[in-house]
């Protein structure tokens, strides 16, 4: 068990965000695993409110880039905050997003709102952004293990998502996961991760 709980750390601890990714093609029967691996996740009353849409073609993407880098151009210029904007200095991001059409695979998670029956009538779902932050997480580790690389990207808003994918109204994007392979050149920033005293409490 102890020998399990570690070795699964160490893989964890060396997974990164990667901003820059090579096109070089993904077996998508991985990414499929790495998603069914997602939909093992617990969820409010077993509702599973979530929808995992799995983008390969380039136009698709092309569009997708674009009008997530038009809300992001507005972001930088004027939504952000100073504070905001200081904050991802060291990160080196601005508004041009390369690597929604570079990633071979743009995976776009929506949060179901609610469910729809075969008849068209509601469904409530329960605690769904809590479901879906979970799913995310198992997909990103899942991912890892399997030796890709993500990125987590959230352009706000996002509605532009929906209607680019053509999912329902009960849907609601919440972050877009480029997956691939690292560009030979990829960098990421020097960062730190919080000590384990830091974030564990003992009562």
């Amino acid at each position: 068990m102890r020998r399990r709980a570690v070795a699964n750390l160490e893989r964890v601890r060396r997974r990164r965000t990667v901003r820059e990714f090579s096109r070089e093609p993904i077996p998508l029967d991985v990414v499929e695993a790495a998603v069914a691996a997602a939909g093992t996740a617990p969820s409010g009353a077993n509702m599973q409110p979530w929808t995992f849409v799995a983008v390969t073609d380039p136009a698709v993407k092309r569009a997708i880039r674009e009008a997530a880098e038009e809300e992001e151009r507005r972001n930088y210029e004027s939504r952000m905050s100073d504070e905001w904007l200081r904050a991802l200095e060291s990160l080196g991001t601005d508004a041009e997003k390369p690597h929604l059409e570079d990633a071979p695979v743009v995976l776009v998670v929506f949060e179901q709102a609610y469910g729809v029956r075969a008849d068209g009538t509601k469904v409530k779902h329960y605690y769904v952004r809590e479901s879906v932050g979970i799913a995310v997480g198992l997909l990103l580790q899942a991912l890892h293990d399997a030796g890709l690389a993500t990125l987590t990207h959230t352009p706000s808003p996002m509605g532009f998502l929906r209607e680019t994918l053509g999912r329902p109204d009960n849907e609601r994007a919440v972050v877009v996961i480029p997956v691939g392979y690292p560009s030979p050149d990829a960098t990421v920033p020097l960062i730190t991760r919080k000590r384990l005293d830091e974030i564990l409490v003992r009562r």
